[in-house]
């Protein structure tokens, strides 16, 4: 028989509650817990990145290393976060017209 019908087991569900991705984190990346790790080609560079980083109030960890390509994508990713696209609301059809006609919307332009 199933776990569920016997009193005092612990239900299946639970174990997929407690585990798994978690989207709510309290440690978020640029805070200083978890600094972000960037990678620059040279000091000038590195002087640029470090007063985008204070204007933002993050926290980050700059290397410089000329040998290998700039890495800076942890912090294009939290500078740059998409936003919520908004509409405009269309018309409902006996709703009067957008275009200033005085007609209804579905015998204007609907």
């Amino acid at each position: 028989m199933h776990d569920l019908y016997y009193k005092g087991r612990i239900h299946t569900r639970v174990n997929h509650v407690k585990t798994g991705y978690n989207t709510k984190r309290a440690v978020k990346l640029g805070s200083e817990k978890s600094p972000l790790t960037l990678l620059v080609n040279s000091d000038e560079r590195k002087i640029e990145v470090e007063t985008l980083v204070a204007n933002n109030s993050l926290f980050a960890n700059i290397t410089v290393d000329s040998t290998v390509d700039e890495n800076i994508n942890e912090l294009n990713g939290i500078l740059n976060k998409p936003t919520t696209t908004i509409f405009e609301k269309i018309p409902n059809r006996n709703d009067p017209c957008s275009c200033g006609s005085g007609k209804k919307y579905k015998k204007c332009c609907g």
